[in-house]
This record gives C-alpha cells, sequence and structure tokens, in this order.
C-alpha cells in the first residue's frame, strides 16, 4: 500500500512553503527514534507527497519524481551541549532576537515576528556566552493526550534559533536547512515553560553548522538537534 503526507499550510517558515524543522521532524515519525533528515527541495505545503520505504530502512518523500526529503535511523547521534541557560536569561536573551518583521521568513510558525500565532522562539544572544536562547511555552494544541508535545514540533523549535546561532552578529544572510539530526531524549510538557538554546560549530564555505537543544524549566536537556544550514550561491539577505 502506498503511503503519503502533506504539510498542513499553517505550519510554513518561508512564505510558502513549511519549516523545514517541522517537516523534517514528520519524515522521522516514520522512523522513530533519532534521525536524520536531509531536504534536497522546498517542501510544498498542503500538497501530497509520496512516502517511499527503502530496503535500508530509510524513507523518501517525492513529488511526483522529483526528491523533496529523505531520512535515515541515526541511533549513535550525540551532542555535547553547553552549560543550561536560566529562563531568566533566555527571557533577556529574547530581547536582543534579531527577526525581521518582514521578508521571507517573518510569518515562520516558529519564530516569525510578524505573525501573532508563532510559537514565539525569539532567539536571542545570551550575554557573555557565545550561543542563543530563547524562552517557549508549548501551547496545548501541539501535545498528544498525555500533554506531551509531539515530536514535530519539538523538531521545529530545534531547527529556528541554528540561524541566529550562527549569524549572531553583522549581516543576516539568506540560509537554509539543509539537515536537522534530532534525538528526543525525554517529553516536553505542553503549556510549561521552556528553554530553548542553540550554537555555532563550525563553518565551511556556504556551509554552516550548529547544535541545539531544549531544555526543561530546571535545565534538564529533553531533546538535542544537529543542523546543517547552507547560504545559496546568489546570497542575498532573509
Amino acid at each position: 500500500m502506498s503511503e503519503s503526507l502533506s504539510i498542513p499550510g499553517r505550519f510554513n517558515g518561508p512564505l510558502e512553503s513549511g519549516n523545514g524543522g517541522y517537516c523534517a521532524g514528520v519524515l522521522a515519525s516514520f522512523l522513530g527514534g533519532p534521525a536524520e533528515v536531509s531536504l534536497r527541495r522546498s517542501v510544498p505545503l498542503d500538497t501530497p507527497l509520496n512516502l517511499v520505504r527503502e530496503k535500508d530502512g530509510s524513507v523518501r518523500v517525492l513529488e511526483g519524481e522529483a526528491l523533496v526529503m529523505e531520512a535515515r535511523a541515526a541511533p549513535e547521534f550525540e551532542v555535547e551541549v553547553p552549560a543550561p541557560v536560566t529562563l531568566h536569561e533566555a527571557g533577556a536573551a529574547a530581547t536582543r532576537y534579531r527577526g525581521r518583521s518582514d521578508g521571507l521568513f517573518s510569518r515562520c510558525f516558529v519564530c516569525g515576528p510578524a505573525r501573532e500565532d508563532a510559537f514565539g522562539v525569539f532567539a536571542g544572544t545570551v550575554e557573555g556566552r557565545k550561543l542563543v536562547a530563547s524562552p517557549w511555552t508549548p501551547p496545548s494544541w501541539t501535545a498528544d493526550a498525555a500533554g506531551r508535545v509531539r515530536p514535530e514540533f519539538v523538531w521545529a523549535v530545534l531547527d529556528c534559533p541554528t540561524y541566529f546561532a550562527l549569524y549572531m552578529d553583522g549581516e543576516l544572510p539568506l540560509s537554509v536547512l539543509g539537515r536537522l539530526t534530532a534525538r528526543i531524549e525525554a517529553p516536553a510538557l505542553a503549556s510549561e515553560e521552556h528553554v530553548v538554546i542553540a550554537w555555532p560549530r563550525e563553518a565551511e564555505g556556504r556551509k554552516r553548522h550548529a547544535g541545539s537543544a531544549l531544555l526543561s524549566p530546571g535545565g534538564e536537556v529533553l531533546a538535542v538537534g544537529r543542523a546543517l544550514l547552507i547560504e545559496p550561491r546568489e546570497k542575498r539577505s532573509e
């Protein structure tokens, strides 16, 4: 039996395509456990996409014949997480958020300042540290019947802050998610205030690597991510 998926229009990142982290999390759910998801092109919204399961256990998503994204299990994935950021520090950092109220990502459902129903993950620089942070209180509708935030929304908040970790100073060039690897360690609970952090790892040409984590109110690591962002050859600002 053929399988398919569709990304609802409300879960956009750029104005007309899916939030990369959310899309990656949706695909990762077909594998269960830690996964590495590569996005090969923009994920269309409200469009039935074909899901293909490969013999090696990986999964691919196609729009017609075009490869949109693919995922494989990553059971050995680990990330060294920096020292925790407190809720107070995260709140102060959010006041230094550099996201724009216009432009391609201004209405992202996670970090878009022009969108009233956005998650409000406005990651800004933590004073005295080379990382960004934001508070995040997951809405009740993101959770299952037990109040645990569904994995695709955790993946979504592991994505957006990595951009601002990579460009803490100076120009904000266009840079898009190419790959996200993530592991969920423990459930996040809806309606509780959490902290999201992200930090730069390395750069190579147009490629930028960053880490991210979701923390409980007490600083426990609930989920970790590693993102690859890519600057297009023709540079322009976000």
